[in-house]
């Protein structure tokens, strides 16, 4: 091997300039395809190719195995059409958002539990997310997030205090004065006044949408502009119906419908409503939360769930609910698709709720209903991409490195002290 390896470097003695006009046509190929932006399904191979909120992935499990650049954010509509009732809107909801892969277990404990997300909470949302579902217990003295163990945690389904992730929450909307977000909480907090402390310890309780403000028979929400004005920013509910009374926290399913979760959520064809939530064709509950995530989650399966299934199950869900659009709509691994994914999907829906087109990019501010922007419909349906975690714009599919040819390998070396000089004249 070093023998070889000298066979190398002795060709370091032969003439550079093949070797310099090498490697000035590699580096020049290598700017222009990072100044080139590739558009949504265009081939790819590596996040920095695609143009902004965008990254590069794949989809095996559709059988398509040739990295495109997909989307990986979401229209906050109200940037098209402002000034509309809260409940008016669909947003994008992560469902369990705390549970994301390689986050760190507790020390000396193996994790044995399921995972939902691929990124961190503060990333969630800047990429559009603005529902956050979270499961909440009494653990070591404190309120952690943590996966269900018939109703306890254990610290081999713990993931972290969830005083860090409302943290989180804080500095968003903090950043971000005109965003609306909102927790619904799987609660299993029974400290008496925890989640009141936990949520003013956060800093949250500055935004917090008090209960009384809350539409109690379906009619409209405040509208988004009033509740900015108002900072009335953060909407949070709880699975447990007397925390209303003793802490201020909204019950859920008062103000709220909901499908069934899991397994009987992604049934095509079928839309029905969860045991604790009313009718979803009830007009008592202006919210409507669509849930559409399988009972085990798969990271390299969702990218098919989020393609044509999911637009399927959002219109068997609107009818099922009397033709009411659904209000969040809850995913496992939002950002995995084979081009549009979920993103899609939402600019869909609300295009159709806010302004009656068939994509909320075609609506124009000011102008009736029905008068739409002549725009390119996405020919995808909604889906996302395969294997590993990631954070952001991060390609998704572990595929294989470029690999380079020995004599690149030798033009490298004998071309390091060409590049420090260039790194030392900028």
């Amino acid at each position: 091997m070093f023998a070889c390896f000298a066979d190398y470097l002795s060709l370091c003695r032969a003439p550079l300039a093949i070797g310099y006009l090498y490697l000035y046509l590699l580096l020049s190929s290598a700017f222009l395809a990072h100044a080139q932006e590739f558009q949504v399904l265009e081939s790819c191979t590596a996040a920095t190719n695609c143009g902004p909120g965008l990254f590069c992935g794949n989809c095996p499990a559709l059988g398509k195995n040739q990295p495109v650049c997909t989307r990986g954010q979401a229209i906050i509509p109200t940037s098209i059409i402002d000034g509309l009732p809260f409940n008016k809107y669909t947003w994008l909801v992560t469902h369990n958002s705390f549970s994301i892969v390689d986050a760190p277990p507790l020390p000396g404990v193996q994790r044995l539990t399921f995972y939902n997300q691929e990124d961190t909470v503060t990333n969630q949302l800047r990429n559009g997310v603005r529902g956050l579902m979270l499961d909440m217990y009494d653990f070591e003295d404190d309120i952690w997030l943590c996966h269900s163990f018939r109703g306890q945690c254990f610290n081999f389904t713990a993931f972290g205090p969830a005083i860090n992730t409302l943290r989180e929450v804080e500095a968003f909307l903090s950043e971000n004065p005109t965003e609306i977000v909102t927790i619904i909480i799987e609660d299993y907090v029974h400290t008496p006044k925890g989640l009141t402390k936990l949520f003013t310890n956060a800093g949250l309780d500055k935004y917090w949408f008090p209960v009384s403000n809350m539409p109690k028979k379906g009619e409209d929400w405040p509208t988004v502009t009033q509740m900015v004005q108002d900072n009335h920013r953060l909407l949070v509910f709880t699975s447990i119906a007397s925390k209303e009374a003793e802490e201020g926290i909204a019950y859920q399913w008062k103000y709220m419908l909901e499908n069934e979760s899991g397994d009987p959520g992604v049934k095509p064809g079928s839309c029905p409503n969860r045991k604790e939530s009313k009718p979803l064709n009830s007009r008592s509950a202006s919210l409507f939360l669509e849930n559409y995530f399988p009972t085990y989650p798969v990271e390299s399966e969702a990218c098919k769930e989020h393609s044509t299934p999911l637009a399927q199950m959002v219109g068997t869900c609107y009818k099922a609910a009397g033709n009411m659009m659904p209000n969040f709509l809850a995913v496992n691994f939002y950002m995995r698709s084979d081009g549009g994914g979920v993103f899609d999907v939402l600019d869909r829906m609300n295009g159709q709720t806010l302004c009656g087109c068939s994509t909320v990019t075609a609506c124009q501010a000011g102008a009736p209903f029905g008068s739409c922007k002549n725009v390119a419909v996405p020919s995808t349906s909604p889906v996302t991409t395969t294997a590993g975690s990631f954070s952001g714009s991060v390609q998704f599919s572990r595929s294989a490195s470029t690999v380079h040819s020995p004599i690149f390998f030798v033009f490298y070396l004998c071309s390091l002290p060409l590049i420090a000089l260039i790194f030392r004249m900028q």
